[in-house]
């Protein structure tokens, strides 16, 4: 059995690059590798035939390849995080009371601060 030697291509600043997949997506691949062993595993254990269990296993590791190197190719190194950010940025901002805009010039608009609203004047 020879060894095998993989070529990764790293220059300075820049992030690992292996057989096409670029830095976070080479730790999605282990991930989803890891997973699939877990399903094979359970599938055999409930019993299901060897076989039919690899078989899926197989199909479902066809596409888990597919669907990284597709997202790898899509949006890049960074790409994927940006537009994670991007969603969670609100699309607008809705405030249900005026209170927030009445009193702009950086003075406390709590209402416990004010001595004038109470309406039992202190007592």
């Amino acid at each position: 059995m020879a060894n095998s030697v993989y070529q990764i291509n790293k220059g300075i600043n820049k992030s690992i690059e292996f057989k096409g997949l670029k830095a976070q997506y080479i730790f999605y691949m282990g991930g989803a590798m890891i997973g699939l062993i877990l399903v094979f595993f359970i599938l055999y254990y409930i019993g299901i035939p060897q076989y039919l269990a690899l078989g899926i296993v197989l199909a479902g590791g066809g596409g888990m390849i597919y669907y990284i190197y597709g997202l790898s190719h899509k949006y890049g190194e960074h790409g994927m995080m940006k537009v994670l950010a991007k969603r969670a940025i609100p699309k607008r901002i809705k405030i249900k009371s005026r209170s927030v805009f009445i009193n702009m010039n950086g003075k406390s608009t709590s209402v416990k601060d004010k001595k004038t609203y109470r309406k039992d004047n202190g007592r």
